[in-house]
């Protein structure tokens, strides 16, 4: 299982800046929703995903905020740790204060500023031996990973600071497939907290 199977909806960047959505359990009208934003449905190792290629990030703002918005009259249960959708114009690739990439089995963070390496020891991140980074202070599950990083960046953002995530997924063909079900049941996701919002 991967972190992206965690949520009903995962919504992610790959490193070459295709936003994508993955669905966890069936969802009346997700399709059309997604279709309807833009979106474009392709399987990738065996399971559905929908992607947006890169496009502005004012555009994928737009795009993945009216899909968010119509699959969350559907579920609540919604991770949305894009990239894509928070650029900047006036700055595309600014330095952000924080930093995660999490991986299936890892996850580390750096930040660039004493607010942003604050907020990561509040969220019981410590420091490696070197100090270039920091990681959690327990080994965690792919649930427990996800969960970590969700309410460290909504807080993050709460305190209008600039994060970043990397899912260590280079492009689409590299989002891992579905779990083997062992029933036709999907078992919920973690309670992560609101969503981030999205301005315009």
């Amino acid at each position: 299982m991967s972190f992206v199977d965690v949520p009903d909806v995962f919504i992610g960047s790959t490193d070459d800046a295709h936003t994508f959505v993955v669905l966890n359990r069936r969802i009346r009208s997700a399709d059309r929703l997604l279709t309807d934003a833009g979106f474009t449905a392709r399987k990738v190792n065996g399971r559905t995903v929908y992607l947006l290629p890169p496009t502005a990030s004012e555009e994928a703002n737009e795009r993945a905020g009216i899909a968010m918005y119509g699959l969350l009259s559907h579920t609540h249960d919604l991770v949305d740790l894009s990239w894509t959708t928070c650029r900047s114009r006036q700055s595309p690739c600014p330095e952000p204060d924080l930093r995660f990439t999490l991986t299936d089995t890892t996850l580390t963070a750096t930040a660039t500023t004493d607010e942003a390496r604050s907020l990561l020891e509040q969220h019981g991140f410590t420091p490696s031996p070197d100090g270039s980074s920091y990681e959690p202070s327990l080994p965690l599950s792919e649930h427990d990973l996800l969960g970590a990083v969700v309410r460290a960046e909504s807080h993050a953002y709460a305190h209008g600071l600039n994060v970043h995530v990397e899912l260590g997924i280079p492009t689409p063909d590299a989002i891992p497939a579905a779990p083997q079900r062992t029933s036709a049941a999907v078992p919920g996701g973690p309670a992560t907290g609101p969503v981030r919002r999205r301005t315009h």
